[in-house]
């Protein structure tokens, strides 16, 4: 072990690590977070959003430690794991003399710093892609059963963390397609696949909801070239922070000698490409093209082995990046530092206040998957999202987070409203709302499903009851909501349905009811896409229908 680390390795590390854990601990949590620790509240082997794999990560966390740590310690574990094997995907036995400069290099990684504290899918998604591809060498260099079955365990892992995961495997195996020959290379792959049944089965059990609602619901915009392609452009310089000219650089100039940096071209190249082709399409996010981190530190670091010049120059910066960082990072959990707010500042705040003012109730946020979990962590008291036609669907749409709060007296929070029972405001200047419900119902997860006609204009409609009750037809209204191409709601209206048996004054459990409608006109022009949703108890409609498209 000391051949391949030295003494100053494991001093560095250490510091990394501890440095880790003291952020971990004092940083408040950012939504995502909040939201990934409700997932981890009932473990499942899918969510809404994403695989398992961040939820499980939190739950191991949760073992260890309380509060916000609670929620990241395994992420700090898994940091110092990716310096480790970046480490040891380098071969030149000058990396001894320039531990420090190893360091710096990766550490001015900006989205990689920040998920050494974090715990977000993209966490987990570093950590197995630097797993993967120190098993892939070792793989090339000696195909043992072995290492096939731990390439298919980490194949697995790398699928639970993030649906992305798939474009690692992929470039991986198009550097090197002969593997389609090589038997043990179909072990690894059927184990990946035997590993990853249960979400399939998960997939299956919830209508593929995750596939669905990122491929087909999901809202967009029309394109522009400033936020979409542009964008992505500098997405791609955010991920990698003040040393990207060199470390791109480092990467034009690199020549792949064998099959292993052959993957890591194609790693790199594959994903930039693939999502500079998506940038045409929908606005890139910066993390999604977070995996290209491992292969260009892999790179960057044997250029700068190998190049005075360049060594000097990412050494000098690298200390400048550093200090950067370490400053944002002390920003991050004491909001004086820099007059701008992030999602770390005054979550504790207005959780307090709203917390004061309603007491022992729980709460009912409108619209917002980000602060019912926000205000549950920090308060310890029930909070839900109930998500209407002018939002889109998320976890609470599918989890039976409704049943926590049903026939209680809640506080039912907005943004939208311009009075309330209950007053609060965010760091921000936000003002919220909030009114008491007494006896709270809804029934959100009452499907809507729509026939086109044949001949005529009659649509027929059917609803289905998935609760284990009886609804009252007369507590339900019917709304439609027109949207344009872009799936961006425009135009709500009530919607007038005619029930075929007009005799019936329930909705049965597990029974279907059927109705005809006609389209009412819109005020928008041209609508491409129309939904049906359903309003309980004068609440909002719901997200009840798929969008279908008009013809």
């Amino acid at each position: 072990m000391s051949q391949k680390f030295p003494r100053l390795f494991f001093i560095l590390l250490a510091v990394l690590f501890a440095l880790n854990l003291f952020q971990a601990s004092f940083t408040e949590l950012i939504y995502d977070e909040a939201y990934y620790w409700y997932y981890a509240q009932n473990m499942a082997w899918g969510y809404f959003d994403h695989p398992s794999m961040v939820a499980f990560l939190i739950k191991v966390s949760s073992f260890f430690f309380d509060g916000e740590l609670g929620v990241r310690f395994m992420s700090t574990v898994l940091s110092a794991g990716t310096y480790i094997l970046l480490w040891l995907l380098v071969d030149n036995p000058k990396k001894k003399d320039y531990v420090v400069h190893f360091f710096l290099l990766v550490f001015s990684f900006t989205l990689m710093n920040a998920y050494g504290f974090l715990t977000l899918p993209d966490t987990s998604l570093l950590f197995f892609t630097v797993l993967f591809l120190w098993l892939y060498k070792r793989f090339l260099k000696n195909e043992g059963i072995m290492t096939a079955v731990y390439l298919g365990l980490v194949m697995a892992a790398l699928m639970y963390s993030k649906y992305h995961a798939v474009l690692v495997i992929l470039f991986v195996f198009l550097s090197n397609y002969k593997l389609i020959f090589n038997k043990k290379a179909w072990v690894a792959v059927i184990l990946a696949l035997i590993c990853y049944t249960p979400h399939f089965v998960w997939l299956y059990q919830n209508d593929f909801v995750s596939i669905t609602f990122h491929l087909y619901e999901r809202p967009n915009q029309a394109y522009s070239f400033d936020e979409f392609t542009l964008g992505y452009f500098l997405n791609i310089i955010v991920i990698i922070g003040l040393l990207f000219y060199w470390i791109y650089s480092s990467f034009f100039k690199f020549k792949a000698k064998d099959k292993f940096s052959k993957a890591l071209v194609y790693l790199v190249y594959g994903v930039l490409i693939f999502f500079f082709i998506s940038s045409f399409n929908r606005r890139v996010q910066a993390q999604w093209a977070i995996v290209i981190s491992i292969p260009l530190a892999i790179i960057a670091f044997n250029h700068l082995l190998q190049n005075t010049k360049s060594r000097k120059w990412m050494y000098r910066i690298g200390i400048v990046s550093v200090i950067l960082l370490m400053y944002a990072r002390a920003w991050l959990i004491y909001y004086p530092l820099f007059p701008m707010l992030y999602e770390t500042h005054g979550n504790k705040e207005w959780v307090k206040e709203l917390k004061s003012k309603s007491g022992d109730v729980p709460v009912i946020f409108e619209n917002s998957y980000r602060r019912a979990p926000m205000y549950e962590f920090y308060s310890g008291m029930p909070a839900i999202s109930l998500n209407n036609y002018m939002y889109r669907k998320n976890q609470y749409s599918i989890n039976g987070s409704e049943e926590r709060v049903r026939g209680k007296k809640v506080l039912y929070v907005s943004k939208y409203r311009k009075s309330g029972d209950v007053t609060y405001m965010h760091l921000d200047s936000t003002v919220f709302h909030g009114m008491y419900i007494e006896n709270f119902q809804s029934y959100r997860k009452l499907q809507c499903i729509v026939d086109k006609p044949q001949t005529g204009i009659k649509y027929s409609l059917k609803v289905y009851n998935p609760y284990p009750f009886d609804i009252p037809l007369e507590q339900l209204k019917y709304t439609i909501s027109y949207s344009n191409k872009h799936k961006q709601v425009k135009q709500m209206r009530s919607l007038k349905v005619e029930n075929t048996s007009p005799q019936q004054t329930l909705l049965k459990s597990k029974d279907t009811i059927s109705y005809t409608f006609e389209l009412p006109l819109s005020s928008m022009e041209n609508p491409s896409y129309f939904r049906i949703g359903i309003s309980e108890n004068n609440l909002p409609p719901g997200l009840n229908g798929k969008p279908i498209k008009i013809q």
